[in-house]
This record gives structure tokens, C-alpha cells and sequence, in this order.
């Protein structure tokens, strides 16, 4: 997603079997019913001599009880060979059943299932990288209704070695400053989602600020877009953001080179059609017509291609948008989404790399994950920001004049979370 683009689970169940016996019915013990044999008497023969008697008859199995025990009468029998008593005053316990054995199952599944989802769940999210702080950022505009997250894509070399920089065609050093190229504004709401992308050239007001790195003070100027993020990070980039949309940023996530291919190779390769052949040598994107299953390093380059795209960086947000949501879709399948083999690692090579804002957890995560994947659903809308002059000469030379009324008219629609009507793209 960059210039961008330029469960563990060691907890162990115990005694789950148990517990579904116990669930699904008490454990009898012999000490509860101690044995108790009924004989028949002796025939009566009578007197020597005599002609035998008929036989006592022998009374019928009676109940035997124990009255106030509170437990249930068992009726006894006779026993020994081919009875149909074991003499214990209860019938044996049968097999259980094939119904009683799944529910069994099922229990004792679901149970580590649960474990195991919550002890994921508290891993991942220690491992999300908070370095964004929206709650010191001054002059922000009120909330609206929805939500709001700004995606970054990052040229971060980090977690790459030399042999992979140049293999993915990235160039710089593993510890070369950031820098960012790519932004989506992506709203979430009543409405379904909205991707806007935010073309790195657009001329844009840049608010006073401070640099970090010298602690000269600044005051509000014309700029490119991408110069807010090199002049002061992630902070300065959300507030010029704010400032010349009136869009309230929610959440921030920031992704760079190591995390996007790691993730992609993770869920298996991410399908992509395309309409026509695309060759940059610079991103090192070289593909035909056709559909083709992208694996990390050709989605990184075809994410960052843009020389021979005829809309130049409006028509490589296009392929980000379409991409971003075809990764969602690839990874909430089944196939994807239960298998804890692949789970785990698709959350361990996204996390190493993933910065967010100190208020964006799992949940926000997750949420933005389905409002992506809805836009291939035809439950949302991909567009760029309306744009008058592509070719906007500036004493920083050329860059992206929007269309003053229709982006206006598109960030208002999405501030008060009202149906988008400007420039839609399914």
C-alpha cells in the first residue's frame, strides 16, 4: 500500500472431558447404592413321601428406594449370567450415544477455540506499534458522524535486508527516514465505506508548525501534500489533512515495505485482474493482461507503479484502492480467517510494521478490515478527490489542484456521514 508503496496460543485446556461429562449428566458411584441380592426361598417339599408342593411363587422385583435421599427409585432384577441387572441396584451405563459424543466434541472445542481466540487477541494487540498521539494534535475539527481513518502507506525500508531491497526494487537503507506517498481517507458509516485517495502532490495549505528535528517554528504555507508528513511525521500530516478537508481523522494506520509483502505472502497471494500489460522498470512491475495471483513482491510493485498510467499518481491510488480491497476479501475467506496456521503469520507480518494512533485497538482494526472488504460487495465507493489541474504549476513546481466546490461538497457528505453523491466509483 505504499509509494507505498514506492494464534499464538500457549495457554493449555485441561480437563475438558470431565467437564462435559458433568455438563451432560452426573457420575454414578457404587458407594451411592450399595448391592442388594434378592433370592428366592427353597421349594416346599412337605413331608417324606409326600407329593411335592407347588413352589412358593416369588414376589416381583420391587422398588427399592430410599425414601428422603432424594434420589429416583431403581428397580432391580435377577442377576448372574444373562441377567439383566448388575446387582448394584442400577443398569449399567451404556456407550454414550454418537449425538452425546460430538456434543462432547463441540464443548471441549469451543472451549479452546476461546482460549485460544483471547490469548491471540491479548498478544496482537500488545504488539500494535502506538507511536501516534491524535489527542495532543491542536486546532482539530469537531467529530462528525461515522468514522474516519487515515491509511498511510510508508516507504519504511525497516525489517528488509540488502538482498530484499533490491530483490523488491525499494532502493535506500533499512534505516533511511520515512516517507510517504500514498494517503487514504476512508469513511465508514451509515452508507457503506468511502475510499478516497489523496493524491502525495496535492497543493494543499500546510499549517505552522514546529520541525522536530530543530525546533524552528513555521507558519502556514502552500506545499505538496507529501512535505506535511517530512516536515513533522504523522502529527503535522493528520493536522494539514484536517485543515483542508474539515474531516475529523479518527484513527491513523501507517504500513511500510516489510509489512505490505509480508502480509500479502502470508494469506497466499491476493487474486488481481487486469485489463491491459504493465511494465515500470521502476517499481519493477512487469505483468500481463489477464488475472494473476499476486504474491508480496509483485503487489508491491504494482502498487507502486505510476510511470505508465495515463492519470500518473491519480491512476496508481485507483490500483491501491482496488488492490486494498481485493486483499480484504482474500483475507476474511474461510480458508483464510480459521486456519491458525496462517492466521498467526499474516498478524505477525502485518503488526511488526504497523503503526497506529494510542486509541486504535483490534476492534478499530478489525472494523476497518470489513469496511474495506465491503467495497468489493458493492457496499461502498473508491474515488479519488475531485481535481481541476493535474499539471498546477507552483514555486515547488507541478502539482494537484482539487476542484475547490466538489471537494468541498465530497468532505462535507462524508464529515456528516450523509450519502456520497461526487465522483463515485464503484
Amino acid at each position: 500500500m505504499t509509494d507505498w508503496l514506492e494464534g499464538p496460543l500457549d495457554g493449555n485446556w485441561r480437563g475438558g472431558e470431565a467437564q462435559a461429562e458433568h455438563i451432560s449428566g452426573q457420575i454414578w458411584s457404587p458407594a451411592d447404592h450399595p448391592p442388594q441380592v434378592h433370592q428366592a426361598p427353597p421349594p416346599n417339599l412337605g413331608p417324606p413321601g409326600a407329593a411335592p408342593q407347588a413352589p412358593v411363587p416369588v414376589p416381583p422385583p420391587r422398588l427399592n428406594g430410599h425414601p428422603g435421599n432424594g434420589r429416583p427409585a431403581v428397580r432391580t432384577g435377577p442377576t448372574g449370567p444373562g441377567g439383566g441387572n448388575t446387582g448394584h441396584g442400577r443398569r449399567a451405563p451404556s456407550p454414550p450415544s454418537r449425538r452425546r459424543r460430538i456434543t462432547r466434541a463441540l464443548i471441549v472445542l469451543a472451549t479452546v477455540l476461546g482460549l485460544g481466540s483471547a490469548g491471540t487477541y491479548v498478544w496482537a494487540d500488545t504488539e500494535l506499534n502506538r507511536e501516534v498521539d491524535l489527542g495532543k494534535i491542536a486546532d482539530r475539527p469537531s467529530s462528525g458522524g461515522g468514522t474516519n481513518y487515515l491509511i498511510v502507506g510508508s516507504d519504511s525500508r525497516v525489517g528488509l535486508s540488502d538482498r530484499a531491497r533490491k530483490n523488491l526494487h525499494t532502493g535506500g537503507s533499512a534505516d533511511a527516514g520515512r516517507r510517504t506517498d500514498s494517503m487514504i481517507l476512508l469513511h465508514t458509516g451509515e452508507h457503506g465505506t468511502t475510499m478516497v485517495s489523496l493524491p502525495r502532490d496535492s497543493w494543499v495549505t500546510i499549517p505552522s508548525h514546529i520541525r522536530p528535528e530543530t525546533g524552528k517554528h513555521y507558519r502556514a504555507s502552500k506545499n505538496k501534500l507529501n512535505a506535511a508528513f517530512s516536515f513533522g511525521g504523522p502529527d503535522l500530516l493528520v493536522r494539514t489533512i484536517e485543515h483542508n478537508t474539515g474531516v475529523h481523522i479518527d484513527h491513523y494506520t501507517e504500513i511500510g515495505f516489510a509489512g505490505f509483502v509480508g502480509i500479502v505472502n502470508a494469506v497466499g497471494g491476493v487474486p488481481m485482474c487486469l485489463d491491459r500489460d504493465i511494465k515500470d522498470e521502476k517499481s519493477g512491475a512487469d505483468l500481463k493482461k489477464g488475472c494473476h495471483t499476486l504474491d508480496g513482491r509483485t503487489a508491491l510493485a504494482f502498487v507502486r507503479q505510476r510511470h505508465q498510467e495515463a492519470k500518473g499518481d491519480l491512476g496508481r491510488g485507483e490500483n491501491q484502492q482496488k488492490f486494498l480491497a481485493a486483499l480484504a476479501k482474500k483475507a476474511a475467506t474461510p480458508g483464510v480467517l480459521l486456519d491458525p496456521s496462517t492466521v498467526y503469520p499474516t498478524m505477525s507480518a502485518g503488526l511488526g510494521t504497523l503503526i497506529v494512533d494510542k486509541d486504535t485497538g483490534l476492534p478499530n482494526l478489525t472494523a476497518l478490515f470489513k469496511a474495506m472488504k465491503a467495497v468489493t460487495t458493492g457496499d461502498g465507493k473508491r474515488l479519488t478527490v475531485p481535481v481541476s489541474n493535474l499539471a498546477f504549476q507552483t514555486p515547488k513546481g507541478s502539482a494537484v489542484k482539487w476542484n475547490t466546490r466538489l471537494a468541498n461538497q465530497l468532505f462535507t457528505e462524508l464529515n456528516n456521514d450523509r450519502p456520497v453523491t461526487v465522483g463515485a466509483k464503484k
